[in-house]
């Protein structure tokens, strides 16, 4: 693991906050993966790998129309 990636963070988060209460990530939820993946300005391979497992966890249908887009626009702009 890099030094400074926040996969561990990440995971261990989303299992806690996001998949522990209702099994969707709501707005606030990504917003705070998305921070914690850009504290270093850099989404490494680690965290996209780790993101895109939570990412695709949920049913798509449950997830609000926002959440979805935000999710597309992240995974675009970090290339995963």
């Amino acid at each position: 693991m890099r030094r400074n990636s926040k996969a561990g963070q990440i995971l261990g988060y989303s299992f806690l906050v996001v998949f522990a209460d209702n099994g969707v990530i709501s707005a606030e939820e990504l917003a705070m993966m998305e921070e914690l993946a850009l504290r270093d300005q850099i989404v490494d391979a680690e965290e996209k790998h780790v993101l895109k497992v939570i990412f695709e966890r949920p049913d798509p249908k449950d997830l609000s129309i926002e959440v979805r887009e935000e999710i597309k626009a992240f995974r675009a702009k970090h290339n995963f």
